[in-house]
C-alpha cells in the first residue's frame, strides 16, 4: 500500500522557495565575483555566506513580503520575488550576529559563522586569538548581509517609484528588529522575569520583523493603501507573537534533529523568553530556586535541561503559552478573514499561519 505523500507547504505556492532561492543563488554568484576581485583571501568568506544563504532556512520573510505583493493586487512577476528575497539576507544578518551574542556553536545544523572563522584560524595557525578573529569574521559578514539586503532591494528591478514608496518601511522593520535584539540582550543582562517585558522584545524583535513589515513592504511595492496595511498588522503582530513563543517552545523542549540545534539551547544562553517569565510568574520559592540558578549556565549538563524542563511544565507556563499561541494564532485568522486581501492570498496567508504556528523546527 502506498503511503500519502506529505502535505504541501505553503511556502511552496508559485514556487516561491525555489524562486527565492534561485534569486539568492544569482545574487551572490555576483557578489563572490566582487569579493574574488578583492583577492584570494575571501574566497572562505564567500563560501560561508553560500553554505549559510543556501543551506536550508524557513524562507518566511520572503513569503510574506511576496503574498503581500499579491494580498494587495500586485502580479506575480519576477521582480517581487527578487525584492523579498533581499529579507532573507537581513535575516542572515541577524541570525550571524545573534548566534555571536547567544554564543551558540551551530546554525542549522552546521557550525555557527562565528565557530567556523574560529576553526579556520586555527587550521591556518594563525597569530592572535582565535575566539577574537571568529567574532570578528561574524560581525563582519553579517554586516556584509545586511549591506547586501539594501543593495538586493533596490536592485530588484521593481519601478524606482514603487521602491520609494516601500523603501521607509524596509528602513524601519531594518531599526525595529535591531532595537529589539538590543531589549533582548537587556534583558538577559537585568536578569528579567516580566512578561509584559518578554512581550515587548517578541513584538519588535520577532513578530514586526518576521510577518508585519514584511506584508507592509509587499503591499507599498504594489501601491496598497493605510487600510489594508492596518488590516496586515491585525494579522501580522499576533501571528508574528505566536510565531515566536512556538520559537520559544521549540528552543526549550524540540529535537535538535528538527531544530538544528542542541537540546536545551536557549537555557544554556539565559534566554528571558514568556515561557521563562511565565514559569517564574508561577513558581513555587524552591522552584524558582531551581530555574535561577540553572539559567544561563553554559555548562549546562542533560541532568540540568531535564530539572529545567521539569519545572517549566510542572509549573503549567508550556500550557499557557501552547493557550496563548492558539489564542492569537485564532486572532490573527479572525482578521485576516474580515480583510480586502485577494482571494488566492487570504489563503495562502491562512496556510502560512498555520505552518509559522505549528512547526517542530
Amino acid at each position: 500500500m502506498r503511503s500519502s505523500p506529505p502535505p504541501r507547504s505553503p511556502l511552496e505556492d508559485a514556487d516561491l522557495r525555489a524562486r527565492v532561492n534561485k534569486a539568492l543563488e544569482a545574487f551572490l554568484d555576483v557578489q563572490t565575483g566582487v569579493l574574488a576581485g578583492v583577492g584570494d583571501a575571501l574566497a572562505p568568506v564567500a563560501y560561508a555566506l553560500r553554505d549559510f544563504l543556501l543551506d536550508g532556512g524557513k524562507r518566511l520573510r520572503p513569503a510574506f513580503c511576496y503574498w503581500g505583493w499579491r494580498g494587495a493586487g500586485g502580479a506575480d512577476c519576477d521582480e517581487i520575488v527578487v525584492a523579498a528575497t533581499s529579507l532573507e539576507l537581513l535575516q542572515a544578518c541577524a541570525l550571524i550576529h545573534d548566534d555571536l551574542m547567544d554564543g551558540s556553536d551551530t546554525r542549522r545544523g552546521l557550525p555557527s559563522i562565528h565557530r567556523r572563522f574560529e576553526a579556520l584560524h586555527r587550521e591556518q595557525g594563525w597569530t592572535g586569538s582565535a575566539e577574537g578573529f571568529g567574532a570578528a569574521a561574524a560581525i563582519l559578514l553579517g554586516d556584509m548581509c545586511l549591506s547586501w539586503s539594501d543593495e538586493m532591494f533596490a536592485g530588484s528591478g521593481l519601478p524606482e517609484a514603487a521602491i520609494r514608496q516601500a523603501k521607509p518601511l524596509f528602513d524601519l522593520m531594518r531599526t525595529e528588529v535591531m532595537a529589539g535584539q538590543y531589549l533582548d540582550v537587556l534583558e538577559q543582562a537585568m536578569a528579567g522575569e516580566s512578561v509584559e517585558r518578554a512581550r515587548r522584545v517578541i513584538r519588535f524583535k520577532s513578530a514586526k520583523y518576521t510577518i508585519e513589515r514584511p506584508l507592509h513592504v509587499g503591499a507599498k511595492l504594489a501601491g496598497a493603501g493605510e487600510d489594508l496595511l492596518r488590516a496586515y498588522s491585525a494579522y501580522g503582530l499576533p501571528l508574528g507573537e505566536a510565531f515566536q513563543l512556538r520559537d520559544d517552545l521549540l528552543g526549550v523542549f524540540g529535537d535538535p534533529g528538527e531544530t538544528g540545534k542542541p537540546a536545551g539551547d536557549d537555557l544554556r544562553e539565559g534566554k528571558r523568553t514568556v515561557l521563562i517569565a511565565m514559569t517564574l510568574e508561577r513558581a513555587t520559592p524552591a522552584q524558582a530556586e531551581v530555574v535561577r540558578s540553572l539559567l544561563g549556565d553554559p555548562g549546562l549538563d542533560a541532568d540540568g535541561v531535564a530539572r529545567l524542563r521539569q519545572v517549566i511544565e510542572e509549573t503549567g507556563a508550556v500550557a499557557e503559552v501552547e493557550t496563548m499561541i492558539q489564542r492569537l494564532t485564532d486572532e490573527a485568522l479572525g482578521a485576516l478573514e474580515a480583510s480586502a486581501v485577494t482571494a488566492q492570498a487570504k489563503r495562502v496567508l491562512a496556510d502560512l499561519a498555520v505552518a509559522a504556528t505549528r512547526r517542530r523546527g
